[in-house]
Formats: structure tokens, sequence, C-alpha cells
């Protein structure tokens, strides 16, 4: 018998509820200033989603209208075991979300990584169909008519656009794709369904995806929507690759979304030249240069990074459902510990001690010259 924990936290009334904003009281915020061009979101961590820091709660309510789980509903955390499933955080999630009346972002139902150890020794190909019809059906419909929108696969290209070698492929072939669609859509036939990855500016990873779409609709899938992660960097990739890359996908009759935004200002040790990217750089001076500080000039290109891209964004609104960032604030980011544990990052709109940077000044003020 399959075990379903899915206990919904008891709802406190609280007179001084940070996310209770007075439907009158409108403010300066990320969510304000677009509501009229696309959904502004950000990811949170279990923590946030417990809401343990009424500061933290009170900066993603005023803030943000669009959330994403950053770790909790991925396969290892859901789905345990075979025959267990724990939606005890995933209802909590939710549960905040509609509280506070944001659009809900599910991520993510079919991903090669943070699998359950179970999920992974899987090689029958009948067992694999039926663990991704139970899986995916059980999620999905554990929040039909609750969840927004899903990513139902993630990362299944590889660099050059070719599928990757994942369990998923090696036990069921391509038609893996086609079949999460399709069960996604059954389970909720009203939520918009995404397929998400990142690099999707490479033109070679571009083409893979533009074959996916089409792949998945041709053979009577429903897809709603391709997601950008938009793991980038102060230089790369250039804003001509990116509009691309929107225009490509929005000619496929799908919406764009900006997944997961955030922008390293730290060296990646693979491009470094001549040296071995499996030695270690944690102790490397030149790998975390700003321990301490993000020095004023090094802000000042990262604003100017991120108004180019949302006037890129702005001038394609049309096109684009949502951006979220992967993150609420810089102390939170995923970037600190990747590639090389440890580092001191800055990529997001918000300082670890949750102040407005001068690249929250920059996203802001393109709103307000228009005013």
């Amino acid at each position: 018998m399959k075990l379903i924990n899915h206990c919904l936290p008891l709802i406190s009334i609280l007179i001084l509820n940070s996310c209770n904003i007075k439907k009158t009281e409108v403010s300066a915020s990320l969510k304000n200033s677009y509501k009229d061009d696309f959904y502004m979101g950000t990811a949170l961590s279990a923590d946030q989603i417990e809401e343990k820091n009424a500061k933290e709660d009170s900066l993603i309510c005023r803030e943000f209208n669009a959330i994403t789980a950053e770790n909790i509903m991925k396969s290892m955390f859901v789905h345990p075991q075979k025959d267990k499933y724990d939606f005890t955080l995933s209802d909590k999630f939710v549960a905040f979300g509609e509280k506070n009346k944001m659009f809900i972002h599910g991520h993510t139902l079919i991903w090669h990584s943070q699998l359950a150890p179970w999920m992974e020794k899987i090689k029958d190909s009948t067992e694999m169909k039926a663990f991704m019809k139970d899986h995916i059906t059980t999620i999905v419909s554990q929040y039909k008519g609750r969840i927004n929108s899903w990513d139902v696969v993630n990362e299944a290209l590889n660099e050059d656009g070719t599928l990757r070698k994942s369990v998923f492929l090696n036990t069921l072939g391509e038609d893996y794709l086609v079949d999460a669609f399709k069960l996604a859509a059954a389970a909720d036939p009203k939520v918009d369904l995404y397929y998400n990855d990142y690099n999707l500016e490479d033109p070679a990873k571009r083409e893979g995806v533009i074959r996916l779409v089409k792949k998945i609709k041709a053979a009577g899938g429903k897809i709603d929507g391709v997601g950008s992660q938009g793991h980038w960097q102060l230089d790369s990739p250039s804003l001509e690759e990116i509009e691309k890359s929107i225009l490509a996908y929005s000619a496929l009759g799908v919406k764009v979304a900006f997944t997961e935004l955030d922008i390293t200002v730290l060296p990646n040790p693979w491009d470094l030249k001549g040296a071995d990217v499996n030695q270690n750089f944690e102790g490397n001076a030149k790998m975390n240069p700003y321990p301490e500080i993000l020095p004023d000039s090094v802000q000042t290109k990262l604003a100017q990074r991120y108004a180019d891209i949302f006037k890129l964004f702005l001038k394609h609104k049309d096109k684009i459902s949502r951006v979220t960032f992967w993150g609420v604030h810089d102390g939170q980011s995923w970037l600190n510990d990747w590639p090389i544990k440890g580092r001191t990052n800055y990529p997001l709109l918000f300082d670890k001690e949750l102040q407005p940077k001068k690249a929250y000044n920059s996203v802001m003020q393109l709103k307000e010259a228009k005013k």
C-alpha cells in the first residue's frame, strides 16, 4: 500500500503577519513595477517555505508574485521510497503561495539528478514506465488546480543538443519525453507544462530544444512553454543570443520563461587554460576574489548587466510569462558552493543582509523611467 504523507500545517491567525499587506497599500517593488509585463518570481528554500525568518518572509511577499521550490519537490525528497510519497513540505509550499495569492510553479517531475537511490537502479523498461506513470500522476494530481505550471522534464539535453543518456533514456528511449508530457496533461489538463534547461542560448542546444518541442507536439503531447534557467555571467551569453532564443522558442507557439536567473561575478575554474579541471581550487584565492565584500566597480557591472537583460525582457514581454530568480538573496545562492564550495558570490538583487543592491535599483529604474 502506498503511504502518502501530506500533513498540512495548522494555520494560526496572527495579528501581525509579515505577508498580510493591506490591499490598499501599494509600494515600490519588483512585482508591482512589472505587474503588467510578467510574473516576478523567486525560489524558496525549505526554511523560507516554513517561514522561519520574518524578515525574509516579508521581503518575499513584498517583492515577488511567483514562487518555485528550490529543492523540496525534487524526486529524492517527494518520493523517497517506491511505495512512499512525502508531501509535507510541498504542501506547505503550495499553501504559502495560495495564502499570498502567488503564481505557483512546480519543479520538477522528471530529472536525471537528485533522484532517490531506488530510482537510479531501475533497468527494466516496464518498471520504468510504471514508475513514471505513478510518479507523475500522483504528484500532479496531488496539486491539480492549485499549481499553475510544472517543469515536466528538466535538463534532458547535452550541450550539443543531443539527448542526455539518463536512466530514462537508457530504459525507455526518447519516447519518455513525450510520455512524460502526456502523463502530466492527463493528470491536470489545465496546468501549463514546461521543458526546463540551462545554456539554452547556445545555438546547438537551442536547436535541440526546437527539435524536442516539435517532437512532443507532433506526437500529440501538450507542451506550453520553454524554461530557460538563466545561470549567466557578467559577459555571457550575449544579448543577441538570448534574444534569438526568445524569438525561436516563441515561434514554436509556446511561452518563454526565465526560471532560475542569477549572474555569477566569480571566475570559473574550467575557463582556465592549461589547468587540470579536476584539481582542487578551494584554497585558491584567485577563485574567491571577494570573500568579504563586492567592490563597487563590480557592483556597477552587475547592475548594468541586469539592466541590459531586463531591457531585453521588456522588449519581448509579450512572449515572456515569468522571470524567476534562483534565490531570494545572495546568502542563500547555490553559487556560493558551485563549482567550488565555500566561495562568496553575489549573483542576486538582494545582498545577504536582505538589502537591495545597485542591481535591484537598475532593474527598478527601467520601469520608473517609463512613467
